[in-house]
C-alpha cells in the first residue's frame, strides 16, 4: 500500500488520454505512477498538478485504464 502518492515522482510519466468527445476541447490525462497508483490529468490545463489515485480509488470512480490503453 502507498501511504503518500503525492510522494511519488511523475516526472518521467508518459500519460495517456481518452476523450469522450472531440479531442479539441480537452481530454483526461493518466499515467501509471506506481504499481497500485495513478496520476490523472487535463489536457487543457497541462501546468496543473495531477491528482493521484491508487487502482482501488479509480475503479470506485467508474474510470478503467484500460479505456486509455493502460493496464
Amino acid at each position: 500500500m502507498i501511504d503518500d502518492l503525492y510522494s511519488l515522482d511523475i516526472g518521467n510519466v508518459v500519460f495517456s488520454a481518452a476523450c469522450g468527445g472531440p479531442c479539441t476541447e480537452g481530454c483526461v490525462t493518466l499515467g501509471r505512477i506506481g504499481t497500485d497508483a495513478w496520476a490523472l490529468g487535463d489536457s487543457k490545463r497541462p501546468e496543473a498538478e495531477p491528482l493521484r489515485f491508487t487502482t482501488a480509488e479509480l475503479t470506485a470512480a467508474g474510470i478503467a485504464p484500460e479505456r486509455f490503453g493502460l493496464s
